[in-house]
C-alpha cells in the first residue's frame, strides 16, 4: 500500500502532494538564482525541475515523509516546498536515519513568515508521525536568514563541515 501524502493546513497555507499541475510554478522556481544558489547551487533545467518533482513524489512512496508543495491558502499559488527527506548525504556526521528538514520559497514571498508557518506545520505532523526520529537540517554558512529561521525553529548547531565543497552547518533539532 502506499503511503499518502497528508494535507496540511495553517492559518494562510496549503501543504500537500507535488502535481503535475505545480510543474511551471515548481520549474520557475527551480531555475532561479536567488532560490538555488544555497540548494542545489546553480538554477535547474526543465528536465532537471522534473526529475527534483518526481523525487519529492517518491520519497513519500519509499520512506512514509517528504516534501510538501506550499500553496497561499486564499489564491492557491504555489509558493515554494518545504518538508523531510532522507537524502542519504556523504556528510560527517551523517544524518542518515533522521528527518533531514528544508525549505525554499519563491523569492517574492520571502520575509513573510511562510516558510516558518509551514515548517512548524511539518514538524507537528511529524511529532505525530514519526515521534521517535531525530529531525536535522544542514545550511551554507552563507545563508543567514535560513540560519536564523533555523535557530527560530528549535534547531541548534551541532557541526560545521564540507559539503560539495561548501562550508556547511548541520544543525539538530531541540
Amino acid at each position: 500500500m502506499t503511503p499518502q501524502t497528508p494535507v496540511l493546513e495553517t492559518e494562510r497555507l496549503v501543504l500537500r502532494a507535488h502535481s503535475i499541475a505545480d510543474f511551471d510554478a515548481f520549474a520557475r522556481l527551480w531555475s532561479l538564482p536567488e532560490a538555488t544558489r544555497f540548494t542545489s547551487g546553480k538554477p535547474l533545467t526543465g528536465e532537471d525541475a522534473w526529475r527534483r518533482l518526481a523525487m519529492h513524489r517518491g520519497m513519500w512512496d519509499l520512506m512514509g515523509f517528504g516534501y510538501f508543495a506550499v500553496t497561499e491558502k486564499a489564491t492557491g499559488a504555489f509558493l515554494g516546498d518545504a518538508g523531510v527527506q532522507e537524502a542519504r548525504r556523504v556528510i560527517t556526521p551523517s544524518l542518515e536515519g533522521t528527518l533531514e528538514a528544508g525549505w525554499v520559497f519563491l523569492p517574492e514571498v520571502h520575509g513573510r513568515g511562510y516558510a516558518r508557518e509551514a515548517m512548524e506545520a511539518v514538524f507537528s505532523w511529524c511529532s505525530a508521525a514519526h515521534g521517535n526520529r531525530d529531525i536535522t537540517c544542514i545550511i551554507d554558512e552563507e545563508n543567514s536568514p535560513s540560519r536564523k529561521l533555523a535557530e527560530r525553529l528549535g534547531f541548534s548547531e551541532k557541526a560545521r563541515t564540507q559539503y560539495k565543497d561548501r562550508p556547511t552547518i548541520v544543525f539538530w533539532r531541540d
